[in-house]
């Protein structure tokens, strides 16, 4: 087991430093490459197998509620991006800019997208002419771009692929409630299918995205105790509409402005996924978003019948599950930590003695858990089996999120915390932006959300001592 020991040792462990844990997984997984470009990577084929089936599941949660995919342009005129004030400000410094075309300066800048509101904006304009015309359920599948000083792969990125929706309604009850609805869907994925337990909540005015009249967000803990916004959720009212003069005929014919909202997931997911349930082997993956969810290994191949009886096995069971066969000459201790590495859920071994008894081995990645299984149950254990992986995982994140959430109702209580104990804090707040500010210059801590789920933990806001208002999620965070 020589080649397993080395393969293992070859990731730095989490505890000993997690940014190059985190690193090591990314690179030695095959998950992306880094590329001349600051900033821009290639996400080789295992990574992007798990955003396409991302992309699968979403896209057809999108579609089941009336959502129809459309694709616009890359570039957007700086007049259009102008048009909405808090917009522009809040993007300003991300944005790239086109000046020339060939080699002739262009008459006015083109900004390479950072969003898309605006072009939907400017498109809607011209298609909604009537109440009956809404709603407008679009989304899309695309990349952005923003200029970060500071980029980490899948994390933060100059460029990253995510879909955009960008909805328009007659009422504003009706966006609000498309709003929230969307944000729901984004908490079930992540809960149900990625296994990442998620709180729900509402972002503060300093927080809120750039033109938005509020942002909802689902916040995710990783392994180290800092927070994650995997999933967002805007209501911008009219603004937008009434900036790029969106209008449209009411039912009693008087001329009103539809009330907009948009949504979005991206690549950042994926690392959400390894720093959520990755270990110092390697990525766990949930099984709905491996590449591959069952890796066949035959122990002993060289001898007669394992290699037919191991491809035979993968014929019956591919069609049902994403499997893949390694009959490859390596040794089966090298494909074990192999395959850990890759976070594939669920290992299937096969040798001489288990065909003469009519079984096989599965071995659950996420806690190592060995099983035999007759061979006429396989596909029906298979199944099961997966759902215990999924389960496993979402409990364990659970409990480290729950061990690692801490309640303050004092500055001193928040600071010391802050300084010694990674993970999320509950306290009250006034509603201040001023004792916002004032939690990140002391303790360093920035506002993750307005949960949904409100506790009082007391009468009095953490900073500065007057009323509260609200309970709120503290931490630091990606």
């Amino acid at each position: 087991m020589a080649e397993q020991k080395k393969m293992v040792e070859a990731i730095t462990s989490m505890e000993e430093d997690f940014a190059q844990w985190y690193t090591d997984i990314v690179k030695k997984a095959e998950l992306m490459d880094y590329t001349s470009v600051r900033g821009c990577m290639v996400i080789e084929p295992y990574g992007w197998a798990i955003w396409e089936n991302i992309q699968k599941i979403l896209d057809a949660e999108f579609k089941e509620l009336g959502h129809e995919n459309v694709s616009m342009p890359l570039f957007i005129p700086e007049s259009l991006l102008n048009k909405e004030k808090d917009h522009v400000q809040g993007f300003a410094p991300e944005v790239a800019w086109v000046t020339h075309g060939g080699s002739e300066k262009l008459t006015e800048r083109l900004c390479v997208r950072p969003t898309s509101e605006t072009l939907f904006c400017e498109h809607y304009a011209k298609v909604i002419q009537s109440w009956r015309d809404l709603p407008k359920l679009y989304n899309q599948w695309c990349s952005v771009v923003r200029w970060e000083k500071t980029t980490r792969p899948f994390l933060r990125s100059v460029e990253f692929h995510w879909q955009e929706g960008h909805t328009m309604h007659e009422t504003a009850e009706e966006a609000k409630a498309e709003t929230e609805r969307m944000l729901n869907v984004y908490a079930d994925f992540c809960e149900k299918q990625l296994a990442i337990p998620v709180v729900k909540g509402r972002k503060t005015d300093k927080e809120k995205f750039a033109g938005a009249e509020a942002t909802y967000t689902i916040e995710a803990m990783m392994h180290d105790g800092k927070a994650l916004q995997s999933g967002t959720s805007h209501y911008f009212g009219d603004g937008f509409a009434r900036a790029f003069n969106v209008t449209f005929q009411g039912r009693d014919n008087s001329l009103c402005h539809p009330f907009q909202t948009s949504w979005g997931m991206s690549t950042r997911i994926i690392g959400g996924i390894i720093m959520t349930h990755g270990d110092n082997n390697g990525l766990v993956l949930p099984p709905a978003v491996a590449p591959i969810q069952v890796v066949i290994v035959p122990v002993a191949q060289h001898k007669p019948g394992v290699l037919e009886k191991a491809k035979e096995l993968q014929a019956q069971l591919k069609k049902q599950f994403r499997v893949k066969l390694d009959d490859s000459d390596q040794t089966p201790g090298w494909k074990f930590a192999q395959y850990e590495m890759k976070g594939v859920p669920l290992r299937l071994e096969i040798g001489p003695k288990d065909i003469e008894k009519g079984q096989c081995v599965l071995v659950r990645r996420n806690d190592r858990e060995k099983i035999f299984v007759p061979l006429e149950n396989l596909e029906s254990a298979i199944a099961e089996q997966l759902e215990l992986v999924r389960k496993g995982m979402y409990e364990s994140a659970l409990a480290r999120r729950e061990n690692m959430t801490y309640t303050v109702k004092t500055l001193d209580e928040m600071k010391k915390t802050a300084d010694n104990k990674p993970g999320l804090i509950k306290a009250m707040w006034c509603g201040d932006v001023a004792c916002e500010e004032k939690l990140k210059e002391v303790a360093g801590v920035s506002s993750r959300c307005i949960p949904f789920e409100q506790e009082h933990i007391s009468d009095t806001c953490v900073c500065c001592g007057r009323p509260a208002k609200s309970m709120v999620y503290w931490g630091k965070a990606y």
